[in-house]
């Protein structure tokens, strides 16, 4: 059984930053590709960010120089560093696994307002 237990999240102010973190069980975390991804209201859900094993990243062009995607080995987690966070990246963000079908986490929420 595949789990993704996210954690962090909240209101911030814009500008400000916030750490997202996804609790997966050790062969999840050491063979598979894992991200985030998050979906706003009435849009659809976009990639953020993904890290495979080995530790390459990739990030959607509208958090470039601003999230950062890292893996901790001693937790099992992956985390989500965001700075300068603005507005548009107000939406529930999910933890992604894919093993010929996506498994997702509960979400977080974040809210980006003043």
């Amino acid at each position: 059984q595949v789990q993704l237990v996210e954690s962090g999240g909240g209101l911030v102010q814009p500008g400000g930053s916030l750490r997202l973190s996804c609790a997966a069980s050790r062969t999840i975390f050491s063979m598979f590709v894992l991200g985030w991804y998050r979906q706003a209201p009435g849009k659809e859900r976009e990639l953020v960010a993904t890290i495979t094993p080995g530790g390459r990243t990739n990030y959607a062009d509208s958090v470039k120089g601003r999230f950062t995607i890292s893996r901790d080995k001693d937790k099992n987690t992956v985390d989500l560093q965001m700075n300068n966070l603005k507005f548009e990246d107000t939406a529930v963000y999910y933890c992604n696994t894919y093993q010929a079908v996506h498994y997702w986490g509960q979400g977080t929420q974040v809210t980006v307002s003043p």
